[in-house]
């Protein structure tokens, strides 16, 4: 998302250019594969401001690496450490730390939280999560499917589970870099009726069913997550509903042969993937979680205008 007066902030996949995407990931996979980000320090002089509303794992290590490893500096906000978490409002916080660093990303259970600190910041903001997107996460799966199978316009992701902020985020993926997405829920945890309609308005290839079986047939890549997040109480009756779209072997077998399996991770072993294929020869799970860093890497260089 590009702003007034050059501010480029990074806050949903479908708010960018595909033409940007396209460059962040081409530049990603360069990255990695010539070790651009060893040897040239274009963020010497340059901080990140990383706010955690949320627990973290691959997001905090992937940019704080990330961003070091670019030669920039890096300070690391929990909102119950900071006046954020004493009713300072986001509007202030976003003014004071435009002051202090050259970037924030932000990750928080709030896409109003994350929009608003975008509308007051003057510095680029960055989508570390919400519980509306993830879309960093994405464009990380994204480049993992290309570096594996080639581009991914006209192939067939299929994705088993509840619909959750990474498959928001998949789906604009979806319209934007021109593939099909086959989306199998419960109808309980389904895809909003608004979802939808955007996808088919914006060009969207998508395909919705209850039957995981019917949505993973002759994919290229099967993806799933994780059935209970930090926000859910509803735990037993998630288990319950979600249970018949846990990704088995079984399931694998009736993709291509060549299939990709994805996860985001943290995976819960035996809820909604079992070993045998997150463990298995067509797992990607580990090069995805790696390739977070480097397509941050790719989006904090455009969001800079380096």
């Amino acid at each position: 998302m590009s702003t007034a007066a050059g501010l480029r902030h990074f806050l949903d996949i479908d708010q960018i250019d595909i033409s940007v995407l396209r460059q962040i990931i081409d530049r990603a996979l360069v990255m990695k594969r010539e070790c651009m980000s060893v040897t040239a320090k274009p963020l010497v002089g340059r901080t990140l401001a990383l706010i955690f509303e949320k627990p973290s794992t691959r997001t905090r290590v992937s940019f704080e690496v990330g961003m070091r490893r670019l030669g920039g500096d890096v300070v690391v906000l929990s909102s119950q450490e900071m006046q954020l978490g004493r009713g300072e409002t986001i509007a202030d916080t976003a003014r004071v730390l435009s002051r202090y660093v050259n970037a924030v990303m932000l990750r928080t259970n709030s896409a109003t939280r994350l929009h608003e600190l975008a509308r007051h910041a003057s510095i680029p903001v960055l989508n570390g999560l919400t519980d509306q997107s993830h879309p960093c996460q994405v464009m990380a799966d994204v480049m993992t499917f290309e570096e594996h199978r080639g581009s991914i316009a006209g192939r067939r992701i299929a994705w088993s589970g509840d619909c959750n902020n990474v498959t928001r985020s998949w789906i604009h993926a979806a319209a934007q870099f021109g593939f099909e997405f086959r989306l199998a829920c419960p109808a309980a945890l389904g895809a909003s009726p608004s979802l939808i309609q955007w996808a088919q308005q914006n060009g969207g290839c998508l395909f919705v069913t209850e039957d995981p079986k019917e949505a993973v047939k002759d994919a290229d890549c099967i993806v799933t997550d994780t059935w209970v997040s930090m926000n859910h109480n509803d735990s037993e009756t998630r288990y319950a509903l979600l249970t018949p779209y846990r990704v088995d072997q079984e399931l694998m077998s009736l993709a291509r042969s060549d299939a990709i399996f994805m996860h985001c991770l943290p995976a819960h072993r035996g809820d909604e993937v079992t070993d045998e294929v997150i463990d298995g020869p067509n797992s990607v799970v580990w090069d995805e979680a790696e390739n977070r860093m480097h397509v941050q890497q790719a989006i904090l260089l455009w969001c800079l205008g380096l």
